[in-house]
This record gives structure tokens, sequence and C-alpha cells, in this order.
């Protein structure tokens, strides 16, 4: 009996070792992702903190009032690029959050990239983080040149087949061998053009893939029933992008635009950069010195100064001249690429409508510099899905059309 019982103790014992180490193995293991963003829930990753100004925050904020508000001189939180593996918000009309700026909760969001590496993005195929000690460097200039685009239509679902192995939900890539050195948001504003959207997709990723930054593509639709107001869709697109992380720069990309050079760099300007310089429509000639328009790059801290764009400009035309004006008031100038190498092909399409009152609000402009922009633009973000090769926005622009 004393022989049996010493058996069973030392069974017993053996049971007990055996689960204490495959708990502390199991602890071990969990606590190298215990801080990835896998394990925070979605609602504390969207969680922001409003900022309204001293006048709304003593009379307080009506659930139908629409707020107006500034992030100058705010500091901005960072985030990952990617926060979830699916995010589909379908917010109210009377929602107050839609139409107030605001900053992600600082105690729920990573402050830096290097934490931000879950394992569980929407691909099991990605390959596994590296944790590179190196700094990104440009490409060399010498390994690049002149590219064809591919412009053979296929449906966004195709499109996505092939890019998502490669990217993040939402549209976002880093490097996995180096640090990037600029972190860039590209905002596409955009309505009615998924032909055109299906082919810059295409086309968009492997370019900037090559170019060792991290980026994410933001799609800022505008709802229907006010004439397109492309430099509103774009403010909208900053400050949407801004909830998210603290971007260095931001490419304000024409949807039917393609570039044909590997050597334009989608990188953070010392000056306000006019990307699409030679366009193939317009016989590869800069049409006029001032000229802004198609797609154009800046910092945070430089659209920051010029209020960003206007938001007066309905319909085509105006808005990019417009903020032409803006950077030269600023002390700004516009820099460019030389000719051979900021070239574009563009996709056929309809011209849209020209704004009638375009002229009109160009020679006001200045005057309207510091109320007319990201200060006093109203809108509503009706839906926001992180799809597998951007990050989408429904956006009704609050906004009437002035009388200039």
């Amino acid at each position: 009996m004393t022989i049996f019982t010493k058996a069973n103790l030392f069974v017993c014992g053996t049971i007990c070792l055996l689960l204490v180490l495959n708990f502390l193995w199991t602890s071990e293991s969990d606590g190298a992702s215990s801080s990835s963003l896998s394990k925070l829930s979605i609602r504390r990753v969207h969680k922001y903190a409003h900022i309204h100004n001293r006048n709304d925050s003593v009379n307080g904020i009506g659930s139908d009032k629409e707020v107006n508000t500034h992030i100058s001189g705010q500091k901005l939180p960072a985030a990952p690029l990617a926060l979830s593996k699916e995010r589909d918000q379908h917010i109210g009309r009377n929602s107050t959050s839609t139409t107030v700026i605001a900053i992600a909760n600082f105690t729920s969001i990573p402050q830096d990239l290097s934490h931000a590496h879950p394992q569980d993005y929407a691909n099991s195929t990605l390959k596994p983080q590296l944790h590179p000690t190196q700094n990104c460097t440009d490409p060399d200039p010498r390994d690049g040149g002149p590219i064809t685009p591919n412009t053979t239509l296929e449906s966004l679902e195709i499109v996505e087949a092939e890019l998502a192995p490669l990217l993040r939900p939402g549209g976002a890539y880093e490097p996995a061998d180096c640090i990037a050195q600029y972190h860039v948001a590209i905002v596409v504003p955009f309505r009615d053009r998924y032909a055109h959207l299906s082919v810059f997709l295409r086309n968009i990723h492997p370019f900037l893939m090559k170019q060792r930054i991290a980026y994410r593509i933001f799609i800022i639709e505008q709802t229907n029933g006010k004439p397109f107001n492309r430099a509103a869709m774009m403010n909208i697109g900053y400050l949407e992008a801004l909830k998210l992380y603290q971007w260095d720069c931001f490419i304000f990309h024409d949807v039917d635009l393609l570039p044909l050079d590997e050597r334009n760099l989608y990188n953070c300007p010392r000056q306000p950069r006019h990307m699409s310089v030679a366009i193939d429509t317009l016989n590869f000639k800069l049409p006029y010195r001032s000229i802004f328009g198609g797609v154009s790059a800046m910092t945070r801290q430089q659209f920051q100064t010029v209020n960003g764009f206007s938001n007066s400009f309905f319909g085509w035309g105006g808005e990019d001249d417009d903020m032409s004006n803006r950077l030269k008031h600023a002390n700004l100038f516009i820099s460019r690429y030389p000719i051979n190498i900021a070239r574009y092909k563009m996709l056929k399409h309809q011209k849209e409508k020209a704004n009638p009152k375009r002229y009109e609000n160009l020679q006001n402009g200045i005057s309207k510099i510091e109320m007319d922009g990201i200060n006093s633009i109203k809108y509503e973000i009706y839906s926001i899905k992180d799809l597998a090769t951007y990050t989408w926005y429904l956006a009704e622009l609050k906004n009437s059309e002035r009388k200039s």
C-alpha cells in the first residue's frame, strides 16, 4: 500500500510539473504578441477624443449641431497602418462624431509602427514580419526608368486577388527589410470612376512598393446631391487619415493618372511638389508654371500652413490654382521633378462640367484663406471600409456653395 501511494504521488507530481511547464511556455509565447493590435478590441482602437473650440466646450454640443474645428498646433498620435482585420462602420446621419475632427485615444494605440505587427492580417500568406534595424534608403535612380502601365480593365475582385497577399487591410504597406523613412497617405478624391479605380490600384501599388515607403491609400467618395467638390474631398481625406496615423506627407492623386517613370518618388518634399508635370494628353508639356493639379505632394505642416484646400469650388476647375495661390501667399514655392521623369498617362474619361464661379472664387481666394479650408469644412461620414487594396470613405459635404 505504501509503494502504491508513493507511485501515485510520483505520477501526480509529474503531471503537475508538466502542467506548470506548459503554462510557462504558453505565457512566454503569448507575451511576444501581447502588444499587438490583435489583442485590442475594435471599439478600443476606434475610441476618439473630440477636440472642440473653446466656445463649444463651454456651451456644449447638441446631437444635431455641426461643429467646425481645426487641428493646427495639436499633437497627433501615431497609429498602425492597419487597425484590424476588417473595419466596416455605418454611421448614423445624426451622429456628431462624423462632423467633429477627432484624434485617436492615446492609451489605445501604439505610438510607433515597430509594435504594430499583428499576426492576424487578412491574408495568412503574408511573409513573417522581420524586425529590421536599418533605415530604408531611396531607390537608386540608376535602377529605375520609364515603365508601361497595365491599362487592361479588370474587376476590382481580380485586382484584389492579385494584390491582397502583398498588402495589409485598407491598402496599407510597409517594407519588411528596412525601416521606412516616409509615411505617406495617398488621398484620392472620387466619384463614379470604378473602372479607373481598378486600373489605378493595379498600377499604383506595385509602383509604390518599389519605393520603400510606408503608405496607405484613402479613397474619399462624395455622395450624390451636389456637384463634385474635389478639393473638399481631399480636405476630408487629410482629416480622416490623421485619425489613423501621424502621416509625414500627403499625395493628393487623381484616380485617372498613372505614373510612367519609377524615378518619380512619392516621398515628402522640402517644398510642395507638383508631381504630374508631363501628361500624355497634354503632349507631355507643362501647361503653365503655376499649375498644381492632377497629382501633388505636401508635408503635413505645409498643408496645415495654408489651411488645406478651399471648400468653395463645386464642379470642375479652379481649386488647384487656388492652392497654388495659397502656397505663394505662405512663401512656399512649387517644386517639380524633371519633365522626363514626372510623366503620367491619363485614362480616358468624359470631361466634367466646369465650375461657372471658379474665376470669381480664384479672385477672392486669398482673402478667404483663414476662413475657408480644413478649419471650416463640414461633412458627415456615412461608411468606412478597410478593403483589401484601399480604405474607402463615403462622405457627404455639408458646406453650401458660396456666392462669391
